[in-house]
């Protein structure tokens, strides 16, 4: 089955996951941020079928989802470079680390990193198999407002304390062998999905 994924071996590619419910111009400054301090050449955003930690009655059907991505893509400078994917839902993987594995195998000789923004490190140690995703690629966290103190100590952040690389060695991290994560910081922007959500009920009400 094909997955939509125009890349080549050799490329610096960041894979971007999240439910974008909505996607907003905070998402778009983690791409941002990851494609130019990682020296990326994509950016692809998988806009996951349904986040299975999440409730489903609070999901936009993918479709809205899908263009709402879109959308926050284009406010980034380097809106071309940005690939919008629903490949979770063509391939039919439920897990972050099920859909990693099969674009790993799909794509020989690709660099990949997985991005986040520091708001999920957090909680990335109650992921499944969140150690093999530490595993099988190098990780850029992204500071997101709210998150900074939480992300630092996050449980994740401890067990690999010693993959981690300085920040002004980020560019090498598509080259290195996992694990391997960096933190990023920069201007930080308040969007949230949540709050957007809030705001467009009361809006509605």
């Amino acid at each position: 089955m094909r997955d939509g994924l125009d890349l080549a071996p050799g490329m610096a590619v960041g894979l971007f996951g999240g439910s974008f419910n909505p996607a907003h111009d905070g998402h778009a400054h983690v791409a941002e941020t990851a494609m130019r301090r990682l020296g990326l050449d994509r950016v692809v955003w998988l806009v996951s079928p349904q986040n299975p930690l999440k409730d489903t009655r609070e999901s936009a059907p993918l479709a809205d989802r899908m263009a709402s991505a879109e959308h926050a893509a284009r406010l980034a400078a380097s809106g071309p470079a940005m690939i919008i994917s629903d490949v979770e839902t063509r391939m039919g993987t439920q897990w972050t680390v099920d859909t990693l594995r099969a674009l790993v195998a799909r794509h020989p000789g690709v660099r990949f990193v997985w991005l986040m923004g520091s708001d999920n490190l957090a909680s990335f140690h109650r992921w499944r198999g969140w150690t093999d995703i530490m595993r099988l690629m190098p990780m850029a966290v992204i500071a997101r407002p709210g998150s900074l103190l939480d992300s630092r100590t996050a449980p994740a952040a401890a067990r690999f304390a010693g993959a981690r690389v300085a920040a002004d060695k980020a560019k090498l991290l598509p080259d290195l062998e996992a694990p391997a994560w960096t933190y990023l910081t920069a201007p930080l922007n308040h969007r949230s999905s949540t709050a957007l959500r809030q705001a467009a009920r009361k809006g509605g009400a």
